[in-house]
């Protein structure tokens, strides 16, 4: 007999998902816990679906919260889902597929999809032959609700679909056939349904999708003038998938896709605009294809201009010239922040392969795309992409792409909108100035003289888009006016443009404070040293700010503090400026909570202020140091608690990563002063260290590693007495597989500083376990290039502070060690590690044999060795020399001539 429900069960059921609509957070709160009680119930789930598929007399609403609950306790709870429950769900929703309830068919969709993910296809066999089958129906409910069910599954369980079923057969090579057939279909849902599905599967380069790409394309383009929105959108995305995947099916037709781009990128709803004009950001993207674009240039850059123009639903949202520098923010106004944990890396040498940061091949500039933007992201709903984003995007790709080739096309229209009475028109063109800055940046220069004051004298346009777009353009010329070949450039252009922006800072507009304090950070980054000279002006604005910015605001002045200490180094280290930049960053230092957001940038700031103050930072050191410590040791605390206790909300881990990093930035200041404060919470300081290094969280670890390095370098005595259990937890950290690879390469620096301190005595039981670790490391080709420095670099110091334990093994790295470090620039932790290699070589000559040209050359890329490294070098050959005796000069016949003398002029070689 099949399962029916208790009738007051039931009816209590509904009375709750009835009041589930109320806004009293009372009633809301009784309801989760009557309804967590309910979840305890075996057959809870029954109740559920008996609710959104039967009770047909409920409004749609009840029975879509049945569903949501349905979807939930099935992705919570599948595992444990009883197989005759389970088959129940199954059975009674295939049944229920054509409901005529959009809302509810739409729910009940969602809940089949999520059983077919975490069942698997194979598990479910019949549901896909009857979603199949029910695309026939005549009845158009039964075959949307197929189709909606279809699509979610195309989503979730897209990889599964192109494997073999138990017959053999692949169940795309069935369905996409099927889903061709309805891009004609009289539905406009369906036919976008159809679209977008089967775009899935060209964006994925299926296999199966490829023997039909060319009915896909026919197909396609029968709807290009479709009379719908939502199935244009469709068209649109299928065009960039591909552009993306397969444009060799699109270039025979090159000039009639770009004419129907160009002219949908027109297209009055900005929507589907936005979707054609993705196209041109990803066309330029495909090196291969570029240059094909070339002939299109005048008709596309026009276009995409016009796309920069703000559109009036734009306006309804930003256009506010209030002065509103003295309205509070509110919470939800402040986004979210993550703190990127320090990576200890080298620069290397120019002409070198170059350094990478964190987790490849990173750069600052990632976020270069986004920073047109920073006017404009103040509300929540216009976080999102959109038109003019998105043209301005792709006038920047193909300004790389082309370079000065564009700008017979862009100046014209450039010259026109920066002329315009209208100043959405105008604004549009200072856009397209700042988008076109990086990619065409020599044919620019002879007409930014005249630009630049023009942009300057923006600033203090009537209206506050101007004012903040106008600032982002002028920020992205900032390195002209500072290295531009104009006569006396710092004086004509850079001072203007700073004390343009200095003033713009203090804006009574908080749109315009901010893209003013971005636009700063962004040139005092370019100047570097260059900013020394303006000290005085800058900081006595940054206090101004201190006292007008409103929360949002003020993290981004706390990133300006960070860049000007990072610009100018200790050369902020000046009695004065110490006095005006510090009292107002300890004031909101002491102010904050530890759970307010603001305490993310502000750590980062007194960390980048403490690098640079050095010394000078001493009188401000302990009360911060113990807030730190304090804040790691309840934080880790919390997370003990919230582990053990469901109900507590785990503390974001994010505060003992920035806390770390400026705990490691007071040593790095203080140097050997740090030991005195250090030792006051030593006890307690290290074992939070301790617990630090194997927190589960990687970022931690990787923060943790860092300070040990540091503790290492400048309060190694206070280490010493717990350097067995900090190796115990150190060297497993240095993964040859890469399994964290921040953590690896910190762990792997940290252990080179511990050697040089530790010395022999201390040392020489870890070399062995050591070497089995980073000497893989260094030899595997795969090596992220910071991580093998790292490797080599430590290698080397352990071969100076324990070379007859480290000697023996020289000739299994000394090849890949000269050529990883070969092009870092001299710095004195390669000089420690070129000493270790010296000192290996001296203990173990034969060793460097086979590694011999590697090594020459390695020493020739130094460019100011000191007089003891330069005194080891000699020596050094010269004791090869004396070893090779008449085998000397065919040693060195392998090396090109000029390599030769350089090696006699330099090291007597």
């Amino acid at each position: 007999m099949e399962w029916q429900p208790e009738p007051e069960s039931l009816k209590q059921l509904i009375q709750l998902f009835n009041s589930t609509q109320t806004a009293d957070n009372v009633v809301q709160q009784q309801n989760n816990q009557r309804l967590e009680e309910l979840r305890k119930v075996p057959d809870f789930i029954n109740y559920l679906l008996f609710v959104l598929v039967v009770m047909k007399e409920e409004n749609s609403m009840v029975r879509a919260v049945a569903g949501l609950l349905l979807k939930n306790n099935v992705r919570q709870e599948f595992v444990n889902i009883p197989p005759h429950v389970l088959d129940y769900v199954k059975r009674k929703s295939i049944d229920a597929i054509g409901d005529p309830d959009t809302l509810v068919r739409h729910t009940l969709g969602t809940v089949i999809a999520t059983i077919v993910a975490l069942g698997k296809i194979r598990n479910w066999p019949e549901i896909l032959p009857r979603l199949m089958q029910l695309l026939d129906s005549s009845e158009y409910a039964v075959v949307e609700g197929a189709w909606d069910i279809l699509r979610k599954i195309c989503e979730e369980c897209d990889h599964e679909l192109e494997e073999p079923m138990d017959d053999g057969t692949r169940p795309l090579n069935v369905m996409i056939p099927k889903f061709l057939t309805f891009f004609s279909s009289e539905s406009p849902a369906l036919r976008e349904y159809a679209i977008s599905t089967t775009t899935l599967f060209v964006g994925q380069r299926s296999e199966c999708m490829q023997p039909m790409i060319d009915t896909f394309v026919v197909e396609l383009f029968k709807r290009a003038n479709d009379d719908n929105a939502d199935v244009l959108k469709a068209v649109c995305k299928a065009v960039v998938a591909l552009v993306e995947t397969r444009p060799d099916k699109l270039m025979p037709e090159l000039e009639n896709v770009v004419n129907y781009m160009i002219h949908t990128t027109q297209h009055d709803d900005p929507e589907i605009a936005m979707e054609a004009c993705e196209f041109w950001l990803s066309f330029c993207e495909q090196e291969e294809l570029v240059e094909s674009l070339k002939p299109f240039l005048g008709r596309v850059i026009p276009t995409l201009m016009r796309g920069m123009v703000y559109s009036e639903e734009d306006l309804l949202l930003l256009d506010n010239d209030d002065d509103n520098a003295v309205v509070p923010d509110l919470d939800q106004d402040i986004k979210p922040r993550h703190h990127r944990a320090r990576t200890h890396e080298h620069h290397q040498a120019e002409g070198g392969a170059g350094s990478s940061n964190g987790e490849g091949e990173d750069d600052d500039d990632d976020d270069d795309d986004d920073d047109y933007f920073s006017d404009d992201d103040d509300e929540d709903v216009y976080a999102e992409w959109n038109l003019r984003k998105c043209s301005a995007a792709s006038l920047d790709v193909m300004s790389s792409a082309f370079g000065d080739q564009i700008l017979e096309f862009v100046l014209p229209v450039l010259r026109e909108e920066l002329e315009s009475e209208d100043w959405r028109v105008k604004e549009a063109g200072i856009l397209a100035l700042g988008a076109i800055a990086d990619g065409c940046m020599s044919g620019m220069e002879p007409h930014l003289p005249t630009l630049l004051p023009f942009l300057i004298r923006w600033f203090k346009d009537e209206k506050a888009l101007v004012r903040s777009i106008a600032c982002w353009s002028a920020s992205r010329y900032g390195k002209w006016a500072i290295f531009g070949s104009e006569p006396n450039t710092m004086k004509v252009y850079f001072e203007p443009l700073l004390g343009g922006l200095l003033e713009t800072m203090m804006d009574n507009n908080k749109r315009v404070q901010e893209a003013a304090c971005s636009a700063f950070a962004t040139i005092e980054e370019d100047a570097g040293l260059y900013m020394v000279a303006y000290i005085q002006p800058v900081l006595e604005t940054l206090v101004r700010a201190f006292g007008l910015y409103q929360r949002k605001n003020l993290i981004i002045l706390y990133d300006a503090v960070g860049t000007l200490a990072e610009a100018v180094g200790p050369e902020l280290n000046q009695p004065q400026y110490v006095q005006m930049l510090m009292p107002p960053i300890i004031e909101r230092w002491n102010n904050l909570q530890a759970d307010d957001q603001h305490m993310f940038p502000i750590f980062e700031c007194l960390s980048a202020t403490a690098l640079a103050l050095g010394p000078g930072f001493k009188p401000y050191a302990e009360h911060i140091y113990e807030r730190s410590v304090q804040i790691i040791a309840e934080t880790l605390q919390m997370c003990q608690q919230a582990s053990q206790d469901m109900s507590i909300e785990a503390p974001n881990k994010d505060l003992v990563i920035v806390a770390l990093d400026l705990i490691s930035a007071i040593v790095q200041a203080l140097g050997e002063d740090s030991q005195p404060l250090v030792a006051q919470h030593n006890s307690f300081a290290l074992q939070l260290v301790g617990m630090c290094m194997v927190d589960p969280e990687a970022d931690v670890r990787q923060s943790t590693f860092a300070l040990l390095g540091d503790l290492a370098m400048h309060c190694f005595p206070l280490l010493l007495p717990q350097l067995d259990g900090i190796m115990q937890q150190l060297i497993p950290q240095i993964d040859r597989n890469f399994s964290h690879l921040n953590v690896c390469n910190n762990a792997a620096w940290s252990v080179g500083e511990v050697a040089l301190k530790a010395g022999e005595e201390h040392m020489k039981s870890y070399v062995n376990p050591l070497l089995e670790r980073l000497v893989p490391l260094l030899n595997n080709e795969n090596t992220q290039l910071t991580l093998a420095e790292n490797a080599a670099i430590t290698i080397g110091r352990m071969g100076l502070v324990c070379p007859s334990a480290v000697a023996p093994h020289l000739d299994a790295f000394a090849q890949r060690w000269c050529i990883v470090l070969a092009p870092v620039k001299d710095n004195e932790e390669k000089a420690s590690a070129f000493r270790g290699m010296m000192t290996m070589i001296g203990t173990n000559p034969q060793g460097i044999s086979k590694a011999f040209l590697f090594f020459c050359q390695a020493a020739l890329n130094w460019q100011t060795p000191d007089h003891v490294l330069l005194d080891m070098f000699v020596q050094t050959f010269a004791g090869l020399k004396q070893l090779a005796g008449s085998e000397w000069e065919s040693s060195l016949s392998m090396l090109d001539p000029q390599s030769r003398q350089a090696l006699s002029d330099r090291f007597n070689a």
